[in-house]
């Protein structure tokens, strides 16, 4: 396990309990370090049986088990968690990364279930133990929304419809559970360098036109997403809460 730190920059969450799904590998696991470092009890969700089955240290972590197609395993994680003050969801794919194609209606009734229904339903489970937080600012419930949930991308129909529904769900929650203390938010990760992005971004001639169109001229990298989390479940977020906050070296903004 890698310790996350910010040089002029400290986060403090101790005594604090987060659940973050999907937090063995990609942006997940460098989140997960990030509250680790910070102080917190911190939860991880993988797709493997234990822990021993990942070749990385998940030793500082308490995991739980998740296929985010499993409903009453999202149930069970929920049920497991003896207190929590900040849910945040990393669980996710590009089904056509694996081969598949998202056009087939069943891969793409399977991309939602995986990057946004499993989204609803765990943050719907841990809804009750994040209203009794005492957390300042209030509890945090956070996803990892992307680039497809404003642009189209015609390899994944699937992924792009369900990155735009967190936008939109995060309002929509954001607003019901406003009054119980719990604020909602998104992080809309620009391209970031990943096991599941490698590919890609070793593509120059994929590459190229993303780079084009960056102002910072370059590829995030976990840490930039993961600061951007911190922040928004921090006290100096406190006045935050239904909004989506794009970390894409300026992508977005370039006409």
């Amino acid at each position: 396990m890698n310790r996350i730190d910010w040089p002029d920059l400290t986060f403090d969450y101790r005594g604090r309990h987060v659940l973050v799904t999907g937090g063995t590998s990609g942006i997940g696991a460098v989140i997960s370090a990030a509250y680790h470092s910070a102080g917190a009890q911190v939860y991880v969700t993988g797709t493997r049986t234990a822990a021993a089955d990942y070749p990385q240290d998940l030793s500082g972590y308490r995991y739980l088990p998740l296929n985010a197609l499993d409903n009453d395993q999202i149930e069970n994680v929920a049920c497991a968690l003896p207190q929590l003050d900040i849910l945040v969801h990393c669980a996710g794919v590009a089904l056509s990364g694996d081969g598949g194609n998202e056009f087939e209606p069943d891969t793409f009734e399977r991309a939602l279930q995986i990057n946004l229904s499993s989204f609803y339903r765990m943050a719907l489970a841990v809804q009750p133990k994040l209203a009794v937080s005492s957390l300042p600012g209030g509890a945090s419930v956070i996803s990892i929304a992307s680039m497809t949930s404003f642009f189209g991308n015609p390899v994944v129909p699937g992924y792009g419809a369900a990155k735009a529904g967190l936008v939109q769900l995060s309002k929509t929650l954001a607003i019901a559970w406003a009054g119980q203390g719990i604020r909602v938010n998104a992080v809309a990760a620009g391209l970031t360098e990943t096991p599941m992005t490698a590919k890609h971004i070793a593509n120059d001639q994929a590459l190229e036109p993303v780079m084009q169109r960056t102002p910072l001229k370059r590829v995030a990298q976990p840490g930039d997403i993961a600061g951007a989390v911190l922040f928004l479940t921090s006290s100096a977020a406190a006045f935050i809460t239904g909004q989506t906050l794009p970390v894409d070296g300026g992508y977005s903004v370039v006409g």
